[in-house]
């Protein structure tokens, strides 16, 4: 599974820092590290008011904060190893 980060100037002040560091720190915490390439990048095209915008391999999601940032991650990124993809 690739995760990219938008780290582009609107994502940046929406704290997008702090998400690759929620990224590391869980996907560290459930042991994916072999499965899972975290990348930033620069503008998605995806650009939201509220929150950082994330790629998961081809889906594009916006609004990602640190408020919802643990439920994101079961649903968007846990659910796929649960279901036995990668």
């Amino acid at each position: 599974m690739i995760i990219q980060v938008c780290v582009g100037s609107s994502c940046h002040l929406k704290g997008s820092a702090e998400i690759v560091e929620l990224f590391q720190n869980a996907i560290s915490e459930h042991r994916l590290d072999r499965e899972i390439t975290l990348a930033g990048s620069f503008c998605i095209g995806k650009c939201n008011r509220i929150g950082v915008t994330v790629q998961v391999d081809d889906d594009i999601y916006t609004g990602i904060t640190r408020e919802n940032f643990k439920e994101f991650f079961n649903e968007k990124v846990l659910s796929g190893f649960s279901e036995g993809k990668n």
